[in-house]
């Protein structure tokens, strides 16, 4: 309501474009997937971590060029290029790994429901379990690189040399 008032119903969509601008690539490379299938029918040579870490690197870096270029030029005037990009490395671990967790769960989950015939269909609804146990374990599998994504990214970020010390940092304290 807030929102709304102060600045309309365009303010629910404000910044709406460095999302769109995202989610175009991560969307291609997403649908793309599947045919990134080695003989054998393994994702990217047969390694499910290998396959979604490659597979989400580039949604973790691409969002970040519609970003700058919709609302991020004061954070460049003060921070410079190396402010735009602080926490890029927590971004791309954390995006690859969640990618990574995703493809291998949901992978185990098919091929353990399938068991010894590969070409049994799997139902709408269990796909859609096995998809949901999947997202879970990457926010489990995630939680330690988004924190340390979030305090990379935050206003107290200068306090931090590198995403290794801000992780060192958070486990020591």
């Amino acid at each position: 309501r807030q929102t709304v008032r102060d600045h309309g119903i365009r303010g629910l969509y404000r910044g709406l474009s460095s999302l769109v601008y995202g989610s175009i690539p991560k969307a291609a490379v997403r649908y793309v997937s599947p045919m990134a299938r080695d003989e054998l029918g393994g994702t990217l040579g047969s390694s499910k971590q290998g396959g979604g870490f490659a597979l989400g690197v580039p949604s973790s870096t691409l969002p970040k060029l519609g970003a700058f270029l919709h609302g991020e030029g004061p954070l460049a005037g003060s921070g410079g290029l190396k402010g735009t990009y602080q926490g890029l490395t927590a971004t791309v671990l954390k995006q690859g790994s969640n990618q990574a967790i995703r493809f291998f769960v949901m992978t185990s989950l098919k091929n353990w429901y399938k068991g010894d015939d590969p070409n049994k269909v799997i139902n709408p609804f269990v796909t859609g379990v096995f998809g949901a146990l999947a997202g879970a374990a990457s926010v489990f599998g995630n939680t330690p690189l988004d924190v340390v994504k979030t305090r990379m990214q935050g206003l107290e970020a200068h306090k931090y040399k590198s995403t290794w010390d801000c992780a060192y940092q958070i486990m020591k304290y």
